[in-house]
Protein backbone atom coordinates (compact mmCIF):
# COMPACT_ATOMS: atom_id res chain seq x y z
CA UNK A 1 0.00 0.00 0.00
CA UNK A 2 1.28 3.50 -0.86
CA UNK A 3 2.39 5.85 1.92
CA UNK A 4 -0.43 8.35 1.26
CA UNK A 5 -3.08 5.63 1.47
CA UNK A 6 -1.67 4.23 4.74
CA UNK A 7 -1.55 7.67 6.34
CA UNK A 8 -4.97 8.77 5.04
CA UNK A 9 -6.68 5.58 6.25
CA UNK A 10 -5.01 5.75 9.68
CA UNK A 11 -5.71 9.46 10.21
CA UNK A 12 -9.33 9.21 8.96
CA UNK A 13 -9.90 6.10 11.09
CA UNK A 14 -9.08 8.14 14.19
CA UNK A 15 -11.50 10.91 13.16
CA UNK A 16 -9.05 13.49 11.76
CA UNK A 17 -8.37 15.05 8.34
CA UNK A 18 -5.01 14.64 6.61
CA UNK A 19 -3.73 18.07 5.56
CA UNK A 20 -0.22 17.35 4.32
CA UNK A 21 2.52 14.69 4.06
CA UNK A 22 6.14 15.83 3.76
CA UNK A 23 9.36 13.86 3.51
CA UNK A 24 12.39 15.90 4.59
CA UNK A 25 16.14 15.37 4.56
CA UNK A 26 17.49 13.00 7.18
CA UNK A 27 14.51 10.64 6.96
CA UNK A 28 11.96 12.93 8.65
CA UNK A 29 8.34 12.10 7.84
CA UNK A 30 6.08 15.02 8.75
CA UNK A 31 2.31 14.50 8.89
CA UNK A 32 -0.04 17.45 9.34
CA UNK A 33 -3.55 16.76 10.66
CA UNK A 34 -6.64 18.78 11.46
CA UNK A 35 -10.06 18.21 12.97
CA UNK A 36 -12.87 17.74 10.45
CA UNK A 37 -14.54 21.07 9.77
CA UNK A 38 -17.96 21.22 11.39
CA UNK A 39 -18.49 24.65 12.98
CA UNK A 40 -20.97 24.68 15.83
CA UNK A 41 -23.31 27.65 15.87
CA UNK A 42 -23.47 28.96 19.45
CA UNK A 43 -25.23 32.26 18.82
CA UNK A 44 -26.57 34.45 16.07
CA UNK A 45 -23.97 34.42 13.31
CA UNK A 46 -21.17 33.15 15.56
CA UNK A 47 -19.06 30.00 15.28
CA UNK A 48 -16.76 28.09 17.60
CA UNK A 49 -13.89 26.23 15.99
CA UNK A 50 -11.89 23.56 17.78
CA UNK A 51 -8.20 23.04 17.20
CA UNK A 52 -5.82 20.06 17.26
CA UNK A 53 -4.15 19.51 20.63
CA UNK A 54 -0.91 17.83 21.66
CA UNK A 55 -2.97 14.85 22.83
CA UNK A 56 -4.49 14.53 19.33
CA UNK A 57 -1.01 14.53 17.78
CA UNK A 58 0.23 11.90 20.23
CA UNK A 59 -2.77 9.63 19.53
CA UNK A 60 -2.21 9.80 15.76
CA UNK A 61 1.55 9.33 16.19
CA UNK A 62 1.11 6.10 18.16
CA UNK A 63 -1.27 4.65 15.58
CA UNK A 64 0.91 5.71 12.64
CA UNK A 65 4.03 4.15 14.20
CA UNK A 66 2.21 0.83 14.25
CA UNK A 67 0.66 1.16 10.75
CA UNK A 68 3.92 2.25 9.10
CA UNK A 69 5.84 -0.59 10.73
CA UNK A 70 3.31 -3.18 9.56
CA UNK A 71 3.61 -1.95 5.95
CA UNK A 72 7.40 -1.63 6.10
CA UNK A 73 7.53 2.11 5.33
CA UNK A 74 11.08 3.43 5.69
CA UNK A 75 11.67 6.61 7.69
CA UNK A 76 13.88 7.66 10.60
CA UNK A 77 11.68 10.07 12.51
CA UNK A 78 7.94 10.73 12.57
CA UNK A 79 6.46 14.11 13.39
CA UNK A 80 2.71 14.73 13.63
CA UNK A 81 1.56 18.34 13.95
CA UNK A 82 -1.37 20.75 13.51
CA UNK A 83 -1.44 23.01 10.44
CA UNK A 84 -0.25 26.27 12.05
CA UNK A 85 -0.97 29.80 10.83
CA UNK A 86 0.11 29.17 7.22
CA UNK A 87 -2.20 26.21 6.68
CA UNK A 88 -2.30 24.92 3.09
CA UNK A 89 -5.66 25.04 1.28
CA UNK A 90 -6.13 22.13 -1.11
CA UNK A 91 -9.74 21.02 -1.19
CA UNK A 92 -13.03 22.78 -1.86
CA UNK A 93 -13.97 22.39 1.81
CA UNK A 94 -10.77 24.20 2.84
CA UNK A 95 -11.78 27.24 0.79
CA UNK A 96 -15.33 27.12 2.15
CA UNK A 97 -13.96 27.00 5.69
CA UNK A 98 -11.73 30.06 5.30
CA UNK A 99 -13.94 32.45 3.31
CA UNK A 100 -13.22 36.00 4.51
CA UNK A 101 -9.64 35.19 5.57
CA UNK A 102 -6.42 36.58 4.12
CA UNK A 103 -4.74 34.01 1.89
CA UNK A 104 -1.59 33.75 -0.23
CA UNK A 105 -1.99 32.03 -3.56
CA UNK A 106 0.34 31.17 -6.41
CA UNK A 107 -1.06 30.48 -9.87
CA UNK A 108 0.26 27.85 -12.26
CA UNK A 109 0.07 30.38 -15.09
CA UNK A 110 -0.20 34.21 -14.98
CA UNK A 111 -3.75 35.57 -15.27
CA UNK A 112 -2.95 39.29 -15.28
CA UNK A 113 -5.30 40.13 -18.13
CA UNK A 114 -8.21 38.52 -16.29
CA UNK A 115 -7.42 40.40 -13.09
CA UNK A 116 -7.39 43.81 -14.74
CA UNK A 117 -5.09 46.32 -16.38
CA UNK A 118 -3.44 47.29 -13.08
CA UNK A 119 -1.95 43.82 -12.63
CA UNK A 120 1.29 42.81 -14.32
CA UNK A 121 0.59 40.25 -17.04
CA UNK A 122 3.31 37.99 -15.60
CA UNK A 123 2.14 38.13 -11.98
CA UNK A 124 1.47 34.77 -10.34
CA UNK A 125 1.47 35.54 -6.59
CA UNK A 126 -1.32 37.33 -4.76
CA UNK A 127 -2.33 38.08 -1.17
CA UNK A 128 -5.88 39.11 -0.40
CA UNK A 129 -9.22 38.19 1.09
CA UNK A 130 -10.85 34.96 -0.10
CA UNK A 131 -14.42 35.42 -1.31
CA UNK A 132 -17.11 33.50 -3.10
CA UNK A 133 -17.69 34.72 -6.67
CA UNK A 134 -20.82 34.39 -8.78
CA UNK A 135 -19.89 32.74 -12.06
CA UNK A 136 -21.73 32.15 -15.32
CA UNK A 137 -25.09 30.46 -14.97
CA UNK A 138 -25.18 31.19 -11.24
CA UNK A 139 -22.32 28.75 -10.53
CA UNK A 140 -20.34 29.76 -7.44
CA UNK A 141 -16.60 30.09 -7.83
CA UNK A 142 -13.74 31.75 -5.96
CA UNK A 143 -12.01 35.10 -6.05
CA UNK A 144 -9.31 36.91 -4.14
CA UNK A 145 -9.76 40.64 -3.41
CA UNK A 146 -6.89 42.97 -2.55
CA UNK A 147 -5.46 46.47 -2.76
CA UNK A 148 -1.87 47.22 -3.75
CA UNK A 149 -1.73 50.22 -1.40
CA UNK A 150 1.44 50.18 0.75
CA UNK A 151 0.91 49.20 4.37
CA UNK A 152 0.58 52.15 6.76
CA UNK A 153 3.32 52.14 9.39
CA UNK A 154 2.42 52.73 13.07
CA UNK A 155 2.25 56.48 13.76
CA UNK A 156 2.32 57.37 10.06
CA UNK A 157 -0.07 60.14 8.99
CA UNK A 158 -2.21 59.52 5.97
CA UNK A 159 -3.57 62.48 4.04
CA UNK A 160 -7.36 62.56 3.83
CA UNK A 161 -7.03 64.03 0.33
CA UNK A 162 -5.08 61.03 -0.95
CA UNK A 163 -7.29 58.69 -2.93
CA UNK A 164 -7.20 55.09 -1.69
CA UNK A 165 -5.71 52.48 -4.00
CA UNK A 166 -8.48 50.71 -5.96
CA UNK A 167 -9.61 47.29 -4.85
CA UNK A 168 -8.88 44.53 -7.32
CA UNK A 169 -10.30 41.05 -7.72
CA UNK A 170 -9.08 37.90 -9.40
CA UNK A 171 -11.40 34.99 -10.09
CA UNK A 172 -9.84 31.54 -10.07
CA UNK A 173 -10.60 27.84 -9.90
CA UNK A 174 -8.74 25.23 -7.89
CA UNK A 175 -7.31 23.91 -11.18
CA UNK A 176 -5.57 27.30 -11.71
CA UNK A 177 -3.66 27.06 -8.42
CA UNK A 178 -0.12 25.90 -7.85
CA UNK A 179 -0.42 26.58 -4.11
CA UNK A 180 -2.74 28.34 -1.67
CA UNK A 181 -2.19 28.95 2.04
CA UNK A 182 -3.62 31.04 4.84
CA UNK A 183 -1.54 34.22 5.05
CA UNK A 184 0.68 33.92 8.16
CA UNK A 185 -0.65 37.07 9.82
CA UNK A 186 -0.06 37.19 13.55
CA UNK A 187 -2.82 38.93 15.46
CA UNK A 188 -3.54 38.62 19.17
CA UNK A 189 -7.22 39.22 18.45
CA UNK A 190 -7.88 36.37 16.04
CA UNK A 191 -6.68 33.49 13.94
CA UNK A 192 -2.96 34.34 14.17
CA UNK A 193 -2.82 33.23 17.79
CA UNK A 194 -3.40 29.65 16.73
CA UNK A 195 0.05 28.15 16.78
CA UNK A 196 1.32 24.85 15.53
CA UNK A 197 1.02 21.97 17.96
CA UNK A 198 3.18 18.98 17.40
CA UNK A 199 4.19 15.64 18.75
CA UNK A 200 7.55 14.01 18.14
CA UNK A 201 7.60 10.36 19.07
CA UNK A 202 10.11 7.83 17.80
Amino acid sequence: MALKEIVEQTVAGLGYDLVEIERSAGGLLRITIDLPWSPQVVGEGSEVEQFVTVEDCEKVTRQLLFALEVDGVEYKRLEVSSPGIDRPLRHERDFERFVGQQIDLTLKMPMGAAAGALVSASRKKFRGVLERAQGEGGVLGWQIVWSDAPAVKPGQRVSKKKLPAPMQALRFTLVDLKEARLAPIVSFKGRGTKGRTESNLD
